[in-house]
């Protein structure tokens, strides 16, 4: 059989499996382990054995339940009533007011928290009600929510990109120090979007808010901690002073530290924290696993290497293959989530993409901003999903709120892939 039968066998046999019910790790094992056993020779439980100790016994590991953890302890503290009342009077005096407090206030949460819906969620638990009730404009309160909340997984330490370190093989440290320019750039858009948009119509906020420099001052100390943990994480990570997976045991202690400090980790909430980071490192180090055999399998198969040979015969160049890869990126981003998106691609990307002669660190970001598209386009968008719930509001009209930050992201997409070195400068400064 040929290699292209093969291949849309088991794209379609992966398609079906991913859209049923089945756990999205324990599917990618069984298209695996089908893959192998019915076109070729080998024993696909002894491909399996060595899988499960390659993907488990490895440092890299070891920093996603730490990782995970500080975010557990973070989102049942006060972190995000503090960043809230912390920022609110510095951002007073910009166009826009407190509407900024919505993307910072996600911004410094992603950067210790790692998760889009955590983010979402919890930022949006203290700003909506406070934005309505201030009289804020609806869309920009509940769209800016939507596009910062995804920056969840751009802002180191991110799960997504924990995930596509480990199965690209790329240093996870400057992974996410490469996440950050681009983080940078889209918070910026996003501002100067609010604030052209309520120069343009003040209406769109209140006139009536003062706030002192006494207010300032007061609100600083309330910011502090959150740039702590953020300079003591990735700090010591981009000066070389600590691995990825001793700057997240810093974090962790920093994090219980803030959470006894602020009187907000009972005994109850830690045991929570405990089984909350259980659940999602099980969950995670599951998909891992199936992810990794899956790759195996293509890798048996030939497939990766025929499907570069042939776009290499086609002469597609490289700017059309990030567009290719650009819709349909979009397209799987309407119909399944992103943990799913890096696994069921990155086997047959990342060959095409290093071919086309881009870095891997580069495409761990360009990967993650798509998936953060992903978040805002139904009818699986999960930051819609997480807004309607605390909102109420229907799934398409947050969609339509979230339209400024989608275009705003695309954007990101194309400014880092004309100018790839806004992505790599930073980890290519890093002490090696």
């Amino acid at each position: 059989m040929s290699v292209l039968s093969i291949s849309i066998i088991v794209l379609i046999l992966l398609m079906v499996i991913l859209f049923s019910s089945i756990w999205v790790g324990v599917g990618l094992t069984l298209v695996g382990a089908v893959s192998i056993g019915l076109f070729t020779p080998i024993d696909p439980f002894n491909v399996l054995n060595n899988v499960l100790w390659s993907t488990s016994n490895s440092s890299v590991m070891l920093a996603l339940p730490l990782f995970v953890m500080m975010g557990e302890i973070l989102f049942r503290s006060k972190i995000s009533e503090n960043l809230f009342k912390g920022l609110a009077p510095l951002m007073s005096k910009l166009p826009g007011k407190l509407i900024h407090t919505n993307i910072l206030a996600c911004s410094f949460f992603a950067a210790v928290c790692g998760s889009s819906a955590a983010t979402t969620m919890t930022v949006g638990k203290i700003t909506l009600t406070e934005l309505q009730n201030r009289g804020y404009s609806e869309e920009l309160a509940l769209g800016s929510l939507a596009g910062a909340g995804s920056l969840g997984f751009l802002i180191p330490p991110s799960t997504m990109m924990l995930l596509y370190g480990m199965l690209a093989n790329v240093s996870i440290g400057k992974l996410f120090i490469a996440g950050l320019s681009p983080a940078l750039l889209i918070v910026v858009s996003m501002m100067g979007y609010v604030i052209v948009r309520c120069l343009l119509n003040p209406s769109l906020t209140p006139k009536d808010e003062v706030f002192s420099f006494r207010d300032i001052l007061l609100g600083l100390p309330l910011i502090l901690p959150v740039i702590f943990l953020i300079v003591a994480v990735l700090g010591s990570i981009y000066a070389g002073w600590a691995t990825p997976t001793e700057a997240a045991a810093v974090g962790v202690f920093g994090s219980i530290l803030f959470a006894l400090a602020t009187n907000s980790l009972s005994k109850a909430q830690f045991l929570d924290v405990m089984k909350g980071t259980v659940k999602t490192t099980s969950m995670i180090l599951l998909i891992v696993t199936g992810a990794a055999y899956l790759s195996v399998a293509m890798g048996y198969l030939n497939i990766p290497t025929s499907l570069t040979r042939l776009i290499v015969t086609m002469g597609v160049g490289k700017y059309q293959l990030i567009l290719i890869l650009t819709i349909m990126y979009l397209i799987l981003g309407c119909v399944i989530e992103g943990f799913a998106m890096i696994v069921m691609t990155l086997p047959l990307a990342l060959p095409l993409i290093i071919n086309a002669g881009f870095d891997p660190l580069w495409f761990g970001s360009y990967l993650v901003i798509m998936i953060q598209v992903a978040q805002l386009t139904p009818p699986v968008g999960f930051n819609l999903f997480v807004i309607s719930g605390l909102t109420g509001k229907d799934i398409m009209l947050i969609a339509k709120y979230s339209l400024p930050s989608f275009i705003i992201l695309m954007l990101a997409v194309v400014l880092i892939t004309i100018f790839p070195d806004i992505v790599l400068f930073l980890p290519n400064m890093m002490i090696q």
